[in-house]
């Protein structure tokens, strides 16, 4: 078992002379999950998994996003009283953010963060969560070919299987379990897994119930983070890119970006999921600035976090 570390944890073990574990696959489980031996292994499949086609970008004309206000020094933000001075962002797009501290349950954040955005891709995570918990409850193995679908769906955030897993689990069914396995307050079904609305609260909930193996189930849990941490190519974006590239690797994340003709926006989203924390950030701005926008947004916002509190 690989255990992950937070800075703070690493500071606190390095003065306490302990040695971090390192290694390959890891359980990543809030307090009193199962017991990880049980977890079940999947290993490399023989075809390389092909990669999702990138989002076509609009007219790039994205506004920098800018760290908080000069002077505040280091503050708890889990106590703060004031959070909108000490997350700022120069944007005109929408935008929400909710930090989890998994070891109490408290959620702060933006004051909108209990307002709703379309998901996109970033709703794959749960579904490969879903499936997987269901298929071990009815004792099934699923097939190689099932889960190399799965991992080009987290990995690659390929759409085939997202569609096939989402008629397969019932469509609006298995965003009613969503809602109920992790608790939900804010979220709802849509009219595709897509268009799945979630707040950033409620993504926050997620990320947790996945790490804790509520989502997935014991047997499944360390395999589906694994795959979350080994997001690659254009969706690798947003709240880990705020960290040095050696502790990248430890956040498992699923992110989520779509230009929605309909309302002339784009859906650009981020969940990323650490030891002792969860993070979202929430983005819709109009088509005529670049998709990355949203993945700006979320890097300053993870990356002024990281400047407020030890928790992450």
């Amino acid at each position: 078992m690989t255990e992950l570390f937070t800075r703070r944890r690493a500071l606190l073990a390095g003065a306490a002379g302990l040695t971090a574990l390192t290694g390959g696959g890891f359980w990543l489980a809030g307090r009193g999950s199962a017991d990880p031996a049980a977890a079940a292994t999947w290993q490399d499949p023989s075809v390389s998994p092909s990669t999702a086609a990138s989002p076509e970008s609009a007219t790039a004309r994205s506004m920098p996003a800018e760290p908080g206000p000069p002077g505040l020094g280091h503050a708890d933000i889990m106590r703060s009283a004031n959070l909108s001075s000490l997350v700022t962002v120069q944007t005109s797009a929408w935008w929400s953010w909710a930090l989890m501290d998994r070891q109490t349950g408290k959620i702060v954040g933006s004051k909108n963060l209990n307002q709703t955005n379309m998901t996109a891709s970033m709703i794959k995570a749960w579904l490969a969560a879903d499936y997987l918990r269901r298929a071990a409850e009815a004792g099934q193995t699923p097939s190689s070919t099932r889960m190399n679908e799965i991992r080009t769906m987290i990995r690659d955030s390929a759409n085939g299987p997202a569609s096939t897993l989402y008629a397969e689990l019932g469509r609006s069914a298995t965003i009613a379990r969503l809602i109920d396995v992790c608790g939900l307050t804010d979220s709802k079904a849509g009219d595709g897994w897509s268009t799945t609305r979630l707040s950033a609260r409620d993504t926050c909930r997620i990320a947790h119930a996945i790490g804790s193996g509520k989502a997935a189930g014991p047997t499944w849990t360390s395999y589906l983070v694994g795959e979350m941490r080994a997001v690659r190519g254009t969706g690798d974006f947003g709240i880990r890119k705020a960290f040095p590239a050696a502790e990248q690797s430890r956040i498992a994340i699923k992110n989520g970006w779509v230009d929605r003709q309909a309302t002339k926006e784009w859906n650009v989203n981020c969940l990323a999921l650490g030891d002792d924390w969860t993070m979202a950030v929430l983005t819709r701005f109009p088509l005529s600035t670049s998709w990355t926008h949203g993945g700006t947004i979320a890097k300053s916002v993870a990356a002024q976090l990281r400047s407020k509190t030890e928790l992450v």
